[in-house]
């Protein structure tokens, strides 16, 4: 059979992703941080937005974003009005201040900037300053810092004595392990107290040291003995092993419970991070009212400046690298300015609709939150459910019931024997609300949860239960009972 080349035609469909497309994705999914760093770093990067000032008239957005503006050709810019309009001492006064002239003349009384700015000290900061300040030699702070330097956040040595000698070898410096073994002893003496420790029990062990608790004492027997048992507070056993009353064990268990469990916590230099809402629900009279949250966004607009400068270059004939450099220009602008038009938008809709679907929610809180996932939304509104997916992405809505991010309002339902699925929001605060309300010495198990619910017509399995109770962070009932 002969091989032969030829030439032949095919119609298909597919998806092409256009600039604007991809840009109009891209702003769907930021947050309003990222959507105001963006905005900002285009009013720099492209001189044909700009912002209008508070005095400008508002004009329709369809004429701020037309990219070509109809002209009569007849206009004609007047260069003497456009230099009288230009703020020379404000122009040449930026060159002022970067020259020499400038800081012979001024008299600056506050201190640099640099000096103003402060962090708080971290666990490394506060450790490596108590090495400074102390009497070692160098080369037992050279071994100090590499001990220093492999601790977690929580104070715990993440090496082991042989790993931080093997460090020195590379660095034609042979240490020993006495001396890593003497600069662990030098770190472990530093404020926190129970630093440097490789685990839980040799850092509580190390606090009973520095607070000269007694060798024999029931506290430290019960973490030499009996570790095991007292991490899964099986109490009645400890007292079992060490042959003591279970009464008398209670006063040993208070005095470890003073003990510190992280010893770099209260170093830690994790901050709260602030939310700023995308979204404003308002109750007026028996309606909601959906507000977006664009304070501090950059208006955008093209450039009058620009678009007449074009104009002219047109009834000119003119066509130069400048010319398709402005057309590039509006174009990108234009698309910047539909594109976010088009965000805000749909955000709107999302936020209606969801508004809408937890009516009842907003009305009479959580209890009544109904199960609700991406396709009920994008069903009602008409869109994809990606699309959904990426406006609830990190966004956030502040309604009378507080400040939530958007994916709170979307999870599975629970069947019922009666009524509607329930949410399994509202499921896991009836688990939350039982546990509180719990004998302490008697809770819960994860079998008895279900069998209560179940009881209330809410069917669900132990293992259900057992989930929602881990994403509650809660302890299972053997570590939530209570002897004494």
């Amino acid at each position: 059979m002969a091989l032969e080349q030829k030439l032949s035609l095919k119609l298909s469909q597919k998806l092409v992703m256009t600039p604007s497309l991809q840009q109009a994705i891209k702003l769907l999914q930021m947050t309003r941080m990222e959507l105001e760093t963006l905005l900002t770093q285009e009013l720099v990067e492209n001189p044909v937005l700009e912002e209008p000032e508070l005095s400008d008239e508002e004009t329709p957005r369809e004429e701020e974003a037309a990219p070509e503006p109809q002209t009569n050709g007849d206009e004609v810019i007047d260069h003497g009005e456009s230099m009288e309009n230009i703020d020379l001492d404000a122009y040449f006064g930026d060159y002022w201040e970067g020259s020499g002239q400038s800081s012979m003349m001024e008299e600056r009384d506050e201190p640099p900037i640099e000096n103003s700015l402060r962090r708080e000290p971290d666990l490394y900061d506060h450790l490596l300053w108590q090495l400074h300040m102390a009497e070692v030699t160098s080369r037992q702070r050279e071994i100090a810092e590499l001990i220093i330097g492999n601790l977690n956040p929580d104070g715990f040595l993440v090496a082991t004595p042989e790993e931080i000698r093997e460090m020195g070898e590379g660095e034609d410096r042979d240490y020993t392990i006495e001396e890593v073994e003497e600069a662990l002893a030098i770190v472990r003496g530093f404020d926190p107290p129970g630093i440097a420790c490789v685990d839980l029990r040799e850092s509580l062990l190390l606090q009973m040291d520095i607070r000269e608790i007694p060798q024999d004492a029931l506290a430290r027997r019960m973490i030499y003995e009996a570790w095991d048992l007292f991490l899964r507070r099986q109490f009645p056993a400890v007292a079992k092993k060490l042959g003591v009353e279970l009464p008398v064990l209670e006063e040993e268990v208070e005095l470890i419970r003073t003990l510190e469990t992280h010893p770099g916590r209260r170093f830690s230099t994790d901050r709260p991070h602030y939310i700023e809402p995308d979204v404003f629900v308002r109750r007026v009279g028996d309606e909601y009212v959906i507000q977006l949250n664009d304070d501090g966004l950059p208006r955008l607009r093209v450039s009058r400046a620009y678009r007449r400068m074009l104009q002219t270059m047109r009834s000119e004939g003119r066509q130069n690298e400048a010319q398709q450099f402005i057309k590039d220009k509006i174009r990108s602008a234009v698309w910047l300015i539909k594109s976010l038009d088009q965000r805000q938008r749909t955000i709107y809709k999302v936020a209606s609709s969801i508004v809408r679907q937890q009516r009842e929610f907003l009305d009479r809180g959580i209890e009544h939150l109904r199960p609700m996932v991406l396709r009920d939304v994008a069903e009602d509104i008409g869109m994809h459910e990606s699309t959904v997916s990426r406006v609830v992405s990190n966004k956030y809505i502040h309604t009378q019931r507080g400040l939530f991010p958007m994916k709170f309002f979307f999870h599975s339902g629970i069947d019922r024997e009666y009524g509607d699925n329930i949410s399994s929001l509202t499921v896991k605060r009836k688990i939350e609300q039982l546990i509180q309300a719990e004998d302490p010495k008697r809770p819960l198990s994860d079998s008895e949860l279900m069998r209560i619910l179940n009881r209330e017509g809410i069917q669900i399995a132990r293992r259900t239960v057992a989930k929602y109770r881990d994403e509650l962070s809660i302890p299972s009932s053997t570590d939530r009972k209570q002897i004494f």
